[in-house]
């Protein structure tokens, strides 16, 4: 896409319109407008200029400057299948010069005195004021918020930036999708309650103390929205307006291994040396090794001399029959002097302006597709359907950030998603090497670029996927072990798998030479990273309800504390601790040799996963570290926890999974866990084929009280029951809807019965009390306590 100034875009759009090339609007700040109300909608008139305000949802508000009453298209940023629902809640009233619409949540309030636009919650708290609306017409927008708010989002880090900013905003920001790993948005969020979202491709932000300012966007008509709440509100907003993730599938909630430097024999030896080890794996990716590059279909087709059995299928099955998936890195060039490539010229599908390179892999001439274009998408995922129906069943998109435009990556990945789902019902899985807001419509991972090993470029991962996430990137992964710069130690290997568990996309990746196997690095390292490993498959029916939550509410499995703890300045920068989850405080290891560490924990009551210890928040605590055989990992249990897990298997899916044990840690306040399944591959889930179950606890005077609600959804899992460890409790009596529940001596003798019952007895966290209840039904539990 061009690059155009203010000026330029404001004569683009009138030559596109037919209007006039002067400024529609004029620049003065304090040009006076008519206001109109009607519909729950503020307009403001200055001739045929026309400013359109008003609430989409009880807590955003559109504005819209429309010169001589046009406007242009959305741009990518936006959803065109959002359709908001018709609010009937607005309220408008007209005081003298004061117009105020309100809804239940926020109110917008109109004087036209002076010519302001306030921006209100609902409690009255004035967010974000707006003076002079005539300087839209220049292409510039100016905000005034309360001085020290934090502010967050726009932007993310590349895979060699500083990254000790951390997460908190200021000055001058460019907006994009930026390199190796940047993640961009249009969008600027504060804790102080409220988020602004500029419809734009590009551009950027001024923040100074006390004003928000956006100037350079790519469309004339300035389109933007405030939105009001706190930050999980905000992003819950922000999926409505940019547009909801469709889930990956299940076996992406395991772990990945990609490998540079491979050929099919090495490939069935390494996922064999896995399962011998019992090492959970689910997925292998392949490098440029799967390709015949360079030759005459190279960017689409198998090197059958390295991998004789990937065309007709035959490495699928094998690889099926061990329970591992198989995908392989996609680029977004061809080569020049190939079948496709003079395809590609004839078509006119080469990105204009992009000249002919030599490709450091074959050392042949390529060039960049135009993903922007329609037809180029299609045509590239109608060469990809080959390797796709022989086996390749997820894509790597690398190296479609180094063209100066914002969105190639997520036009690559549109062209992929978009051209399975016309073909299959199985689900699209992907990561590219940036990001850009609305990408994640398309089954959109990232991965952070080709980042050094060490223990420093893995603390800066921290920061990295922190401010990925604060602009919308909830898929984030990252090469766990470190791309370039030699091979970790074994220690620096352990720290990282075991912070890697704790990302949304889990996978380790090594240079050519590199091996990224746990037992290359001795069986130190081996230990502790296979322990995490299996720990991460233990949280799979933890892990894959997120799926389900951030398809609806917009927010995934990793959130910085700021989410939950929005009014605590201690957490306003904090890169140390992420949550995983709702109820999992979790901060790795990251440095060489450390012997002990200290956490803040934000307020609440946290408990230990590892020790049982209990902590109370709004605090630093000291945790010992074991500087010797790497073993444990700083993870806390959040007090009203409701947190599912299943035995560990080899991959996702190896046995029916018949009960899950629910680690469950009352609080006095009610909470709920939405347990969430499905056949894990398909999109019949778009069709209401899923089971979802909600699980709530609460502490009372009386004892413990759990509930399961009713189901939602077609699909019926394999499971039967829930096995409740209710911790805190040593009960007297159980009940279930009322009636005595049977009582069994220990919890072998309930793990060996056919049905429900309870028992109590002690574990690492002290005090339990074993409950197995039928999963599916509606069922309220009593725990109460000895007497």
């Amino acid at each position: 896409m061009p690059h155009f100034t203010p000026r330029r875009l404001t004569l683009a759009l009138g030559l596109a319109l037919g209007l006039a090339a002067a400024p529609a609007f004029a620049a003065e700040a304090d040009v006076a407008f008519t206001a109109q109300a009607a519909h729950g909608e503020l307009n403001l008139v200055h001739g045929s200029d026309r400013i359109t305000i008003g609430f989409i949802t009880p807590n955003t508000v559109r504005v819209h400057a429309l010169p001589h009453g046009q406007s242009s298209p959305a741009s990518i940023v936006i959803d065109p299948r959002a359709r908001p629902d018709a609010l009937t809640e607005v309220k408008a009233d007209t005081t003298g010069d004061v117009t105020t619409l309100s809804t239940s949540a926020a109110a917008l309030r109109w004087d036209a005195r002076n010519g302001s636009l306030q921006f209100s919650d609902a409690a009255g708290h004035v967010l974000l004021t707006q003076h002079g609306l005539g300087a839209l017409a220049n292409g510039t927008l100016k905000l005034d918020h309360g001085r020290g708010d934090p502010l967050y989002g726009i932007g993310g880090y590349n895979a060699t930036e500083d990254a000790s900013a951390g997460l908190l905003r200021s000055g001058t920001q460019t907006i994009t999708a930026g390199e190796q790993g940047h993640a961009g948005a249009p969008l600027v969020w504060s804790t102080a309650g409220y988020g602004v979202l500029v419809d734009t491709v590009g551009g950027k932000f001024t923040l100074d103390d006390g004003r928000i300012a956006a100037s350079d966007t790519s469309r004339g008509d300035l389109d933007y929205y405030l939105i009001a709440g706190a930050p999980k509100q905000i992003f819950a907003e922000v999926a409505k307006l940019s547009g909801h993730t469709p889930l990956f599938p299940k076996w992406a909630m395991g772990f990945t291994n990609s490998q540079w430097g491979i050929d099919e024999k090495e490939l069935l030896q390494i996922v064999d040396a896995y399962r011998a080890r019992h090492i959970p794996i689910d997925n292998f990716t392949l490098d440029f090794d799967w390709k015949d590059w360079g030759n005459d279909w190279g960017e689409f087709t198998w090197n059958t001399t390295k991998f004789p059995d990937g065309p007709g299928g035959k490495l699928k099955q094998m690889l099926d029959a061990r329970g591992i998936k198989l995908t392989g890195i996609m680029k977004p060039r061809v080569h020049v002097d190939t079948i496709e490539g003079r395809e590609a010229a004839e078509k006119g599908y080469f990105l204009k302006g992009n000249k002919p390179a030599k490709d450091y892999f074959s050392g042949k001439l390529v060039r960049e597709i135009d993903f922007a274009n329609p037809q180029a998408r299609t045509w590239f995922f109608d060469h990809m359907k080959t390797a796709f129906q022989s086996g390749m069943v997820g894509w790597w998109n690398d190296e479609a950030d180094n063209v100066g435009i914002d969105t190639q990556h997520l036009d690559m990945q549109r062209a992929i998603y978009d051209g399975q789902r016309a073909i299959s019902n199985q689900r699209v899985w992907s990561i590219s090497r940036n990001f850009y807001l609305g990408a994640q419509r398309y089954a959109y991972g990232m991965w952070s670029g080709d980042i050094h090993t060490g223990f420093a470029s893995m603390a800066g991962q921290r920061a990295r996927m922190l401010s990925a996430i604060d602009v919308g990137a909830m898929q984030w992964g990252m090469d766990t072990g470190g791309f370039t710069a030699g091979t970790p130690t074994p220690e620096n290997y352990a720290r990282w798998v075991q912070f890697g568990a704790f990302v949304p996309v889990f996978r380790v990746h090594g240079d050519s030479s590199q091996k990224r196997q746990p037992w290359v690095y001795g069986p130190t390292a081996e230990k502790a990273a296979a322990d995490a490993i299996r720990l991460r498959y233990r949280l799979i029916p933890y892990i894959y309800s997120y799926e389900d939550q951030r398809r609806h509410s917009g927010v995934g499995l990793v959130r910085p504390l700021t989410f939950d703890w929005p009014n605590d300045p201690r957490v306003r920068n904090d890169v140390a601790c992420w949550m995983f989850g709702d109820s999992l405080l979790v901060s790795p290891v990251v440095e060489q040799g450390q012997t002990a560490k200290t956490i803040y924990l934000p307020a609440g009551q946290w408990t230990d996963w590892f020790t049982g210890k209990r902590y109370a928040g709004g605090q630093d605590v000291t945790l010992p570290i074991d500087a010797r055989s790497w073993s444990d990992i700083p993870l806390f249990v959040r007090a009203g926890a409701i947190i599912p897990t299943q035995p560990v298997m080899d991959h996702v899916g190896q046995k029916p999974v018949t009960q899950l044990e629910v680690e469950v840690f009352p609080a006095d306040t009610r909470t709920q866990f939405d347990y969430y399944d499905d056949d894990g591959n398909s999109y019949d889930y778009e069709h209401a084929a899923y089971f979802r179950q909600s699980l709530a606890v609460q502490r009372r005077d009386d004892g413990v009280r759990f509930e399961t609600g009713a189901v939602t959804g077609s699909f019926r899992p394999a499971l039967r029951f829930y096995l409740l460890k209710i911790h805190g409790s040593a009960a007297g009596a159980v009940d279930g809807d009322g009636r005595p529940m049977k009582f069994f001596a220990d919890p072998d003798s309930l793990q060996d019965s056919q049905g429900e019952g309870w028992a109590s007895g002690r574990d690492r966290y002290g005090e339990v009390t074993w409950v197995r209840v039928a999963a599916g039904a509606t069922r309220s539990v009593r725990v109460s306590p000895k007497r």
